[in-house]
């Protein structure tokens, strides 16, 4: 297992922030700062109990124990997976932290040896910063077929399929030497 721990922030204000892996007990702030996101129009709403019952797909920035950035990694087969719910809490945009939570998201994605990951996205700049280039969404039947189909807003989607591949690049952490 990866130690997340290594994408450390550099300190914003005086506190430090952690990229970790998600527990039962961040539950209620992820679904709060997913539910923000949703309130400004970026995210879907996520209920506590879906959060829970997918703990392990979440990744979050902590700052003294405080959750303020979250992201999870949606298996949809064996060979793709979607980063979605990204969200970062208003005082700490603008520092890096979606980028490091999408880092840690592509690193678990290896660790689950899934070569292909994919975002449906607004912030398509954003995306291609991290390496991700624009496809369609006709590229991704099993995310239509699961999600697409029963949202409320398909058939006026503003959303942009980004893509990545990941099988072939090492994990960052393991790159930068930090693990063998």
């Amino acid at each position: 297992m990866l130690d997340y721990s290594v994408f450390t922030v550099t300190s914003v204000a005086t506190n430090e922030i952690i990229i970790r892996r998600a527990t039962l007990a961040d539950a209620q702030a992820l679904a709060d700062l997913v539910n923000l996101g949703e309130r400004e129009g970026q995210l879907i709403p996520r209920t506590i109990d879906s959060i829970r019952n997918t703990i392990d797909d979440w990744m979050i920035a902590d700052s003294d124990g405080r959750v303020i950035g979250v992201g999870s990694l949606v298996e949809m087969g064996p060979t793709l997976s979607e980063v979605r719910s990204l969200a970062v809490a208003p005082d700490y945009r603008k520092f890096g932290i979606g980028a490091k939570i999408v880092a840690a998201l592509i690193d678990l994605a290896r660790e689950r040896e899934i070569p292909t990951v994919f975002a449906l996205t607004r912030a398509v700049p954003f995306f291609e910063k991290q390496g991700f280039s624009v496809t369609t969404k006709n590229d991704f039947p099993e995310k239509v077929w699961r999600d697409c189909i029963v949202c409320p807003v398909r058939n006026a989607c503003d959303e942009v399929a980004v893509v990545k591949s990941v099988a072939s690049i090492q994990s960052s952490v393991v790159r930068r030497g930090l693990i063998s």
